[in-house]
């Protein structure tokens, strides 16, 4: 039984653009039920439609997976016991598996046109047909080894005829999935199509391919994305026709639009201003660049979590998993069957958990690069400090110059709405009192200058609030930032009555 072999499972990406983050957590589980299992994972790229082939796209799966941190045990860039693990590099292989099933009577050539096959369309639809496919119903109808005799099929391969090998479905006949998320699936052969198994160009289509390299590869589970529901009973045919054992299956569930109406799309990224692929990229043929999760500032610890939540659950209201409490806790059993709505808020709020928790210095590098980018060279005590006052406001590193840019840079306008709250008559007499004040301070801490503003306020009667929020005006350009004597201490004293000046000046 499949339950006492070894688990190998596969992830098995064509080429064909970028990763969208669906695809990504269709690997995150592949992964994850192989090491809860002490299984392993694979990485296999399906490049066998040549047509649909986009140049970069290979590497794009294996640098996001990388970063991700989804470290697969076999792949076409590490090589492994059953390489080639790209399948245009396999398919001297498929032919021979095709030309067995034509021999067992289990599949047939086919000689149609693409003209004859949109004719057989065509009338169909005229004679109000429901389906208008390639089936047990139409094929006796056709140009294949089933209508034509062995002499003249023989002729016609001799020839160099163009054709195609399709499966020979049979009629009538019940066939059974059994899926480890959705159960027992049951489809009527009469409702498949004689899907093309291999094509005129020589390559073999998914179908074959996939087949034969599962079970080359010995893979135990195949766990795929839901749109590949349609197409397992038409594998579960493949598998009995060879005679191998089938590995189990698991489709797991679609990620949906954040409204839930209809799978997430790149469309829905660019409309709401999300990224949906892990990394950015750029169209080789458009020039178009779609923005990446690691470039917006995401953590691959925090990507990951949140995208593990998408689809599974791990029975507990816990939601903050690290990716070997991830391995601990996964199971098939709580992956759910319907869609999951993805959404773009809880996503910042991931990065946010997970950039709170790490530890100052190496934010303070982060962020370094941020303002170097910007002509700022900053001590690195002074950047970690500031990356300590302001992260707690923050969901991503870059967000820490919008929260802290006043530490760099002196404000060069105010914050209009702020000036007409807080900049009353009198307002800069009474600033020109504070700038005394702190000029008299022999030791410019955070705790004597709160504690002689404090004083300050109570000898003159005036709300404490009137004068700081007007300071934090003049050192800030707004209402926002951490606690101001503490800006002051940091800013130190000839900055913060340069400052002053400034503001007494230019705040009209």
């Amino acid at each position: 039984m499949i339950e006492n072999r070894k688990v190998r499972v596969r992830f098995a990406p064509s080429p064909t653009g970028p990763l969208h983050i669906g695809g990504v957590r269709t690997a995150l589980y592949n992964y994850l039920f192989a090491k809860r299992n002490n299984g392993t994972f694979i990485l296999r790229i399906e490049d066998t439609d040549q047509n649909r082939f986009v140049p970069g796209a290979q590497e794009y799966i294996i640098e996001a997976l990388k970063w991700a941190g989804i470290n697969y045990d076999e792949g076409p860039d590490i090589g492994g016991p059953f390489s080639p693990y790209l399948q245009s590099e396999r398919k001297e292989l498929y032919k021979q598996f095709a030309d067995k099933l034509i021999a067992e009577g289990k599949a047939y050539y086919a000689f149609d046109t693409p003209e004859e096959l949109d004719s057989l369309r065509d009338r169909l639809k005229a004679a109000g047909a429901t389906s208008q496919q390639y089936d047990s119903s139409t094929r006796g109808l056709m140009k294949n080894s089933l209508t034509l005799s062995d002499e003249e099929v023989k002729n016609r391969l001799n020839a160099g005829e163009q054709f195609v090998i399709r499966i020979k479905i049979p009629e009538n006949e019940e066939i059974v999935v059994n899926d480890l998320i959705r159960g027992r699936v049951e489809v009527q052969s009469s409702l498949l199509d004689d899907k093309v198994l291999f094509k005129s160009d020589g390559m073999p289509t998914y179908h074959l391919a996939n087949i034969v390299d599962d079970h080359l590869m010995e893979i135990s589970h195949v766990i795929r994305g839901e749109e590949w529901l349609p197409s397992a009973p038409l594998h579960v045919l493949l598998y009995r026709f060879f005679d191998w054992e089938a590995p189990q299956f698991a489709h797991l569930p679609l990620l949906l639009k954040p409204d839930g109406n209809g799978k997430l799309s790149k469309r829905d990224g660019d409309r709401l201003g999300f990224p949906v692929f892990p990394l950015q990229w750029k169209d080789p043929k458009t020039g178009e660049i779609s923005s990446g999760y690691r470039e917006s500032g995401y953590f691959p610890d925090s990507f990951i979590n949140m995208i593990a939540l998408l689809g599974w659950n791990p029975g507990t209201e816990q939601e903050i998993l690290s990716l070997d409490e991830l391995v601990s806790l996964f199971s098939m059993e709580r992956v759910g069957k319907s869609g999951s709505k993805f959404d773009p808020e809880k996503a910042k709020w991931f990065n946010h958990k997970y950039l709170v928790e790490k530890p100052d210095a190496e934010l303070a590098v982060l962020f370094k690069k941020v303002l170097e980018k910007k002509g700022i060279f900053a001590e690195e005590d002074f950047v970690l400090k500031v990356v300590n006052l302001v992260k707690e406001r923050a969901n991503f590193v870059e967000d820490f110059w919008a929260q802290s840019s006043f530490f760099f840079e002196a404000p060069a306008e105010y914050d209009q709405q702020v000036v007409k709250k807080r900049w009353k008559e009198g307002v800069p007499e009474m600033m020109g009192e504070i700038k005394n004040l702190l000029q008299g301070i022999p030791v410019f801490s955070a705790e004597v200058i709160k504690a002689d503003i404090v004083k300050f306020t109570e000898e003159k009667n005036i709300s404490l609030g009137v004068v700081m929020n007007a300071l934090r005006l003049v050192l800030v350009g707004g209402g926002f930032g951490p606690d101001l004597a503490l800006i002051a201490e940091m800013l130190g004293k000839e900055e913060v009555i340069r400052r002053i000046d400034a503001g007494i000046k230019n705040i009209a």
